[in-house]
């Protein structure tokens, strides 16, 4: 007698990676990078999942390909940011941010000027101490 799986279990299993032949998330995005090199939604994902993998050089290469190539993509300005904080860059992360700042003003995404305000402030309050 053979049982059937539950569309959950399916979908869990999927989303765990154990299925037989499912391709990691790295891979869908760098396959995805391949069809479309210029969409920076992609760029984007493949960057952040690099460092979330802790591949931190793919990490900063991603992000700044995305910026020299889509420079008005006003969210990988955050991520870009607090990645070089974290690596030990805050003088690049602070000039990343200021730029962040500009381009979320420019296009009136107030939303993300006041994250990126914030986490500037965040990183030199947390420098002066």
């Amino acid at each position: 007698m053979v049982s059937e799986a539950s569309p959950e279990a399916v979908s869990e299993a999927v989303a765990l990676g154990v299925a037989g032949n499912i391709m990691s998330r790295l891979d869908q995005l760098l396959a995805f990078h391949k069809e479309d090199p210029d969409d920076s939604f992609v760029r984007f994902a493949l960057a952040s999942e690099y460092v979330k993998l802790k591949r931190w050089e793919e990490a900063l290469m991603a992000f700044n390909d995305l910026y020299e190539k889509d420079p008005s993509y006003v969210g990988l300005y955050y991520h870009y940011g607090k990645l070089l904080h974290g690596l030990g860059k805050p003088d690049k992360a602070a000039a990343v941010y200021r730029e962040g700042i500009a381009v979320a003003t420019r296009i009136t995404d107030f939303h993300a000027r006041s994250e990126l305000q914030s986490a500037l402030l965040e990183m030199e309050i947390e420098s002066d101490d």
